[in-house]
This record gives structure tokens, sequence and C-alpha cells, in this order.
């Protein structure tokens, strides 16, 4: 699983995020962007490019797990 993170400090509200994945990413009245959910493996592709557009590199794509501090159990086995 994907997450974005917006620097909104750095953030110049230029939109092309929200232009190119708005599924995840909806702007503000004065045109910032709002991140809405974890972005699904369906949508990586598109993530990958807005965060790359960012010309002033306020927007992050970084992997996050699926369920943190979750344990993967043995298959039981049939009787």
């Amino acid at each position: 699983m994907l997450r974005l993170r917006l620097d909104p400090t750095a953030c110049a509200g230029h939109g092309l995020c929200a232009d190119l994945l708005p599924e995840r990413i909806s702007r503000d009245e004065w045109g910032f962007p709002i991140i809405s959910g974890d972005v699904p493996p369906a949508l990586a592709a598109h993530a990958r490019r807005a965060a790359r557009a960012c010309p002033v590199l306020a927007l992050r794509l970084d992997r996050i797990a699926d369920r943190p501090g979750a344990r993967v159990m043995p298959p039981r086995k049939a009787d």
C-alpha cells in the first residue's frame, strides 16, 4: 500500500497533483491539495506521476505496511 504525504509549507497550490490524481486529491477553496485516503495498487502509477509532477517537490509517495504489527499465522493442518 502507498501513502501520499504533503509538505504544506512547500506547497504553492499549483494543482497539478489534483489534476493527475483526482481519485485521491481534491483542492480546497484556495487551490491547495487535500489528500484523502491511501493509494491502492490500481492507482499507484497515477500517484507516482502526481508526485513527480509537483514543481516544488511538496508531494511524496511512501510505501506503508498493509497492517502495521500484523502477524502472519502459519496455515492450519487438516486433521
